[in-house]
């Protein structure tokens, strides 16, 4: 796995105001610009946070198909990761926001939806078609 702490720092919004999820008004990008941006530069990337045993089991998972997902762990960037949170909570409809997954940069969804996937045959072939398996 490939964790990106340290990139974190380039996706930073700049202060504009209270809710950094609203792009009203600055220059910097609002947590839904970020997610996007984080998630088409990998081709498999996971939102987690570190304590959450289902997001263990996610990347276990694609760890165990030979894929190098790049995990962000949200309760690891105190300035941006509960807003990031909040937007992903938001994406999903659900009151949850990890694990998320994005493959390809196309929003696949949380355990449910890769489980799923998983299960019924679809989830190597959208690894391959994103680059992230070879066989």
């Amino acid at each position: 796995m490939h964790y990106q702490a340290e990139s974190w720092g380039s996706y930073l919004a700049t202060p504009r105001s209270n809710n950094n999820m609203s792009n009203g008004g600055g220059g910097g990008m609002d947590a839904f610009e970020r997610i996007e941006r984080l998630a088409n530069a990998s081709a498999v990337v996971i939102f987690s946070v570190s304590s959450c045993c289902m997001c263990h089991a996610i990347k276990r998972l694609f760890c165990g198909m030979g894929v190098n997902p790049t995990v962000y762990e949200l309760d690891e960037d105190p300035r941006t990761g509960k807003d990031i949170e909040k937007a992903l909570m938001s994406l999903l409809g659900t009151s949850s926001a990890v694990p998320v997954v994005f493959i390809g940069g196309k929003l696949i969804g949380a355990m449910d939806r890769v489980m799923a996937s998983h299960i019924n045959g679809t989830l190597v072939p959208q690894l391959k078609e994103a680059g992230a398996l070879w066989l």
